[in-house]
């Protein structure tokens, strides 16, 4: 175990070469506990040289991990799944200190991140290419795909194990060296799964791990050494992430914001429907791109038996710290979060919209001054509200009503964000027309968040994604990989001639 797992308060710095890096940079930031609202420990903000350091140490990795076999570098991932397995409960208490999610929470999302990692354990199936005979005379062309090189990953609070693992452990199997830069709010998780590659067997400088704020992000993004950049966020950041980057020659991929409607028909299962709900508002407290924070209702009848059956259940959500096994819903991730959420419900009543449950006022004996909010859920919300349009990351639901399935689909359809869905109905023929007309990434029907599995890949439209490529499964690997086709052809002691023009079959 390491010194920063064992010590919570411990100063995070950098992780740099295989090793703990304390950069020379003098400034620091505060790492919250938002179960007390207090300052747990400090974390250091690197400067732009701190960050060619790394961006150095990766350059310099690249060329012996490139040339490592597939097949070595899958058994480094199967080292690290079983290192991740073993270090479950350490790294599930770190994530919850510093987020606040419960634990059962921690340990969900970080058994997402080791899906992937168990994706890449095939990595040497993956990376194959493709090869064609006699595609003219004598003449034979194949593909492969080969690592880009330095790669970079930015990655959100919300999820400080799973999202960075959605990155690295793809970059890295396909033969590219890393720098990570996961949120100052909750860095020590990052730090503690690099230490956890090099006890896996993974070189000295091919996983690095930068902590700071805009001055890394601006330097990963201009640094002519970093190929390729990864970044899970908001819309806006995302949005100058993708341009900077692109600006400067890297390939990018930006999974940014959501507002994920559930359309309940007047058919649906309302038992299960409100089972969903609750899983899918309120776990995490809301912060997370694919929670459901608009419930799409067909028809005012589904509407009051939803309201009927969730106001009740929502009012007695037991918010309370991660050290709190009975804890159903932690904080939010800071009083600043806190602050926000209540003004957007501020704005929603004022507004006109019902407020059935208000979580604005919740207190959590012994932990007075903990960035908690409470379940809340609007009625009658209408799509000119703030409270619908902006993603507002935290327990919030807002009950929109739709007259129709027609209006309740261009509802969807006309959303800036098109991050992911789910209709919940007993008819397959409604479920087939809404999967197949919804302009939304990643669908559910009778699931209420549609994440993929680690061999499908993740990924919004519109807004929700900039650039060409999901992540993790096999978009990630495309993303990760260069495209490369040779075409051969070997002397056979006949020769034709100069050839001026493209011919028949494909000989040229």
């Amino acid at each position: 175990m390491s010194a920063a797992a064992q010590d919570l308060n411990s100063p995070v710095h950098h992780f740099v070469d295989g090793k703990s890096f304390a950069g020379a940079s003098t400034r620091f930031g505060d790492v919250l506990n938002p179960a007390t609202g207090e300052v747990s420990k400090q974390v250091a903000l690197a400067s732009a040289d701190d960050v060619r350091v790394a961006i150095a140490s990766a350059q310099a990795a690249f060329p012996a991990w490139a040339a490592t076999p597939p097949g070595k570098r899958a058994q480094v991932m199967f080292k690290y799944r079983e290192l991740l397995l073993a270090n479950m409960e350490e790294l599930a208490v770190i994530v919850s200190s510093e987020h606040g999610k419960t634990i059962d929470d921690a340990k969900g999302s970080i058994t997402r991140g080791l899906e992937v990692v168990e994706f890449t354990c095939g990595i040497p199936q993956m990376l194959k290419g493709e090869y064609s005979e006699a595609v003219a005379t004598a003449v034979e062309s194949y593909s492969m795909r080969q690592p880009l090189g330095v790669c970079a990953g930015i990655t959100p609070f919300n999820f400080p194990a799973m999202v960075p693992m959605w990155m690295f452990p793809v970059a890295i199997a396909c033969g590219n060296t890393f720098v990570l830069k996961p949120s100052e709010k909750d860095p020590s998780c990052s730090m503690r799964l690099a230490e956890l590659m090099v006890e896996a067997g993974l070189p000295a400088g091919v996983l690095n791990v930068v902590n700071g704020d805009k001055e890394a992000v601006d330097t990963l993004l201009t640094d002519d050494r970093v190929q390729g950049v990864s970044f899970v966020g908001s819309t806006a950041i995302g949005q100058y992430i993708y341009e900077t980057g692109c600006a400067n020659g890297k390939r990018v991929q930006a999974l940014c914001g959501a507002k994920n409607h559930m359309v309940v028909m007047p058919d649906a299962d309302i038992d299960q429907a409100v089972d969903a709900v609750m899983g899918a508002a309120y776990g995490s407290a809301g912060e997370r791109c694919m929670a459901v924070s608009v419930v799409v209702s067909v028809g005012d009848e589904a509407a009051d038996q939803l309201i009927e059956k969730l106001a009740p259940r929502v009012k007695g959500l037991k918010v309370g710290p991660y050290t709190d096994p009975a804890a159903e819903m932690g904080p939010v991730i800071t009083p600043e979060s806190k602050a926000r959420i209540n003004g957007y419900i501020d704005s929603g009543v004022k507004a006109g919209a019902k407020l059935v449950v208000d979580g604005r006022d919740v207190t959590v004996a012994g932990h007075e001054g903990g960035c908690f909010v409470g379940g809340c859920i609007f009625d009658n919300v209408t799509k000119d509200m703030q409270i619908y349009t902006d993603e507002i990351f935290g327990p919030v639901l807002c009950i929109v009503r739709a007259k129709d399935y027609e209006e309740a689909i261009q509802l969807v359809n006309d959303h800036e964000y098109g991050n992911g869905t789910a209709i919940f109905t007993r008819d397959g023929d409604a479920a087939r027309d809404f999967v197949g007309r919804v302009q939304i990434g990643m669908v559910g029907v009778n699931v209420p968040i549609p994440v993929p599995v680690a061999y499908h890949s993740f990924g919004g439209w519109k807004r929700s994604l900039f650039g060409d490529h999901s992540i993790h499964g096999p978009e990630g690997v495309r993303f990760y990989t260069r495209l490369k086709t040779v075409t051969t052809r070997w002397p056979s002691g006949i020769r034709e001639g100069a050839v001026f023009n493209f011919k028949a079959g494909g000989e040229h």
